[in-house]
């Protein structure tokens, strides 16, 4: 009898312990599970984390390159000139004529500081700007006239072989050739083969020959340059080279016309000035 009492209360004890384990190990396995879980809001996995997008920035756009180029000096206007560019503190080529270098003693420090200055590049305009403006005799000799830039060349010891044709629109830059006066051509061909590269202009800032005063003012010469950019007119595809004459801005109107059209440059974000050397194809 007393075995079947103590039998009885081992079912008993085991009739309430066994369903307690399985609720035990019940919560332990949920709990586990849980912490187990990756909460898809604030626990999300390194390789799942949106990458940053980084946008590239636009290209910058190509601007249309200027190159201001003065003729004839050292002269009266060349002074002002160079005054004008150094405080604009921008870059312009200077075509030089050998002669007037050495015709007095102004024209020889006007070269000077020419020659010494920062953005300033100086090239070849032959040495007597063709006989002292006999040009069709001066062309009608092609060997006269390799000698006479080779005078120049020679006599101001020039850094390079950028040449521009008195009274000629020449061009020998590489491929691009082109000749005005086709009674020209053989002596500009003859220049090339010296090794001398010839650039003539797009546009040509107009004066008066008489008075040496200015035909138009600056801002009709932008809308010249701005319409030639739009029509695709300049030799050279965004490039235009534009001609003036150092002895037109000794007047002082004029000077102030030249100042203005170099504001007025500058502002424009589309146009960039540089010199000569920095036109396509030459060497």
């Amino acid at each position: 009898m007393e075995t079947n009492a103590e039998e009885g209360d081992n079912n008993t004890a085991a009739f309430f312990y066994r369903p307690l384990m399985l609720l035990l190990v019940l919560i332990t396995t949920t709990k586990t599970t849980r912490e187990g879980k990756i909460n898809p809001i604030h626990d999300k996995v390194p390789n799942d984390q949106p990458k940053e997008t980084v946008r590239a920035s636009p290209p910058k756009k190509k601007k249309k390159k200027i190159y201001l180029t003065f003729d004839d000096g050292p002269n009266k206007g060349t002074r002002k000139v160079l005054r004008i560019v150094q405080q604009e503190q921008v870059p312009v080529t200077f075509f030089i004529i050998g002669e007037h270098v050495f015709a007095s003693t102004s024209q020889r420090a006007t070269w000077d500081s020419l020659h010494t200055s920062d953005s300033i590049e100086i090239c070849n305009h032959s040495y007597t700007h063709a006989l002292h403006n006999h040009y069709e005799r001066f062309y009608q000799k092609p060997d006269t006239v390799v000698k006479d830039f080779q005078r120049c060349y020679d006599s101001l010891q020039l850094g390079n072989t950028i040449v521009r044709t008195p009274g000629r629109n020449i061009w020998r830059i590489d491929t691009l050739t082109f000749t005005d006066l086709k009674k020209s051509a053989a002596a500009a061909d003859s220049l090339q083969q010296a090794g001398f590269t010839i650039m003539g202009w797009d546009l040509e800032w107009h004066y008066d020959h008489k008075t040496f005063t200015l035909k138009n003012n600056s801002a009709y010469l932008l809308q010249e340059i701005d319409s030639l950019f739009a029509h695709n007119k300049t030799r050279m595809p965004e490039n235009l080279v534009l001609l003036a004459h150092d002895q037109v801005y000794d007047d002082s109107d004029d000077s102030c016309e030249l100042h203005e059209l170099i504001k007025l440059l500058k502002k424009r974000e589309e146009y960039e000035l540089v010199v000569a050397s920095k036109y396509p194809g030459v060497k």
